[in-house]
């Protein structure tokens, strides 16, 4: 049986554990949450070394893009560094694949079409996902100042993005990753009741990116918007259809009631392909979700209350 373990700076409330079969291997897939505390997910990585089949980095980014530009962000490059045998990735190729097809996906279907308004948590860090969106000719907000800094100013193009990036990123990736996103408590806290950004939310018929920033501001009352992120557990699902979203689309498959992080699936590919970060393409990993036979998970919320009546 092969082994992947996520190690998170999220919280260890979220820790989870499955066992399933993937492409005709069986394997046990975890979940460790450090509660924000790097050095205890530094300590966890050392004794996992060389001891699994792959690792993912969790609740934390090695990379973030900008276009063309790569920045560093240094808390997850400690994380990486820390592991030196067994192979580790952050999550940030298969965004960069299986996001951009969920895009397209949904554009086949008929749920995205151009010119929808769509509000991004942060397309810096789902750069794939967001450029996608930009493509298919959709109206983009941009929350990277938002909800990363806390800075009240919408961007509202990749190619502006990608200007203030290049300004900005040099200090930034420099800084505590706790001070950008939320890790640890800070993903328990509860829900802002000020409705901060609500403006936003409300204004957009989509809202995607990273579950924890959207969360982070997320309005007491939605109006129908299709939320697009990854992340989720039961009791997140049960929260967006609570707060009046219209449905919930994943990009990574269900294990059990939930879904893992990207970090976790690109973990299960490197362990499948027994090969090192490094050294995997996209056009492997576009292989690999077909024999997956991979499609987003969508749930329609408002269908079920129709229903339900």
């Amino acid at each position: 049986m092969k082994r992947v373990v996520s190690v998170s700076l999220g919280s260890s409330k979220r820790d989870h554990s499955v066992q399933v079969e993937i492409l005709g291997e069986r394997f046990e897939i975890s979940r460790l949450g450090t509660d924000g505390d790097i050095n205890k997910a530094v300590k966890i990585l050392q004794e996992l070394d060389g001891t699994i089949d792959a690792i993912g980095l969790g609740g934390i980014d090695i990379y973030l893009y900008a276009g063309r530009q790569r920045y560093v962000i240094q808390d997850g490059l400690r994380l990486m560094k820390a592991v030196q045998k067994t192979p580790v990735v952050d999550g940030s190729g298969l965004k960069n694949t299986l996001e951009r097809q969920t895009i397209h996906y949904l554009a086949q279907q008929g749920m995205l079409k151009n010119g929808c308004k769509v509000l991004m948590a942060s397309a810096m860090d789902r750069f794939g996902m967001a450029e996608a969106l930009e493509r298919l000719g959709c109206q983009l907000i941009l929350g990277d100042l938002m909800f990363s800094l806390g800075v009240r100013i919408p961007i509202y193009s990749l190619e502006r993005l990608q200007s203030i990036a290049a300004k900005l990123m040099p200090l930034v990736s420099r800084l505590p990753f706790h001070m950008f996103y939320p890790t640890g408590v800070q993903q328990e806290e509860p829900l802002s009741k000020g409705d901060k950004y609500a403006g936003y939310y409300l204004g957009a018929e989509v809202v995607a990116g990273d579950y924890h920033l959207i969360r982070k501001y997320l309005p007491e009352k939605l109006a129908g918007q299709m939320i697009i992120t990854n992340t989720t557990t039961a009791a997140d699902v049960e929260l967006l259809k609570e707060r009046g979203a219209g449905s919930l689309v994943t990009t990574t498959p269900e294990f059990q009631g939930r879904t893992f992080g990207t970090n976790v699936m690109e973990a299960v590919f490197l362990a499948l392909l027994e090969k090192n970060w490094s050294e995997v393409t996209a056009e492997e990993y576009d292989r690999m979700l077909q024999k997956l036979n991979w499609c987003p998970r969508v749930v329609r919320f408002q269908q079920e209350t129709q229903q339900a009546l």
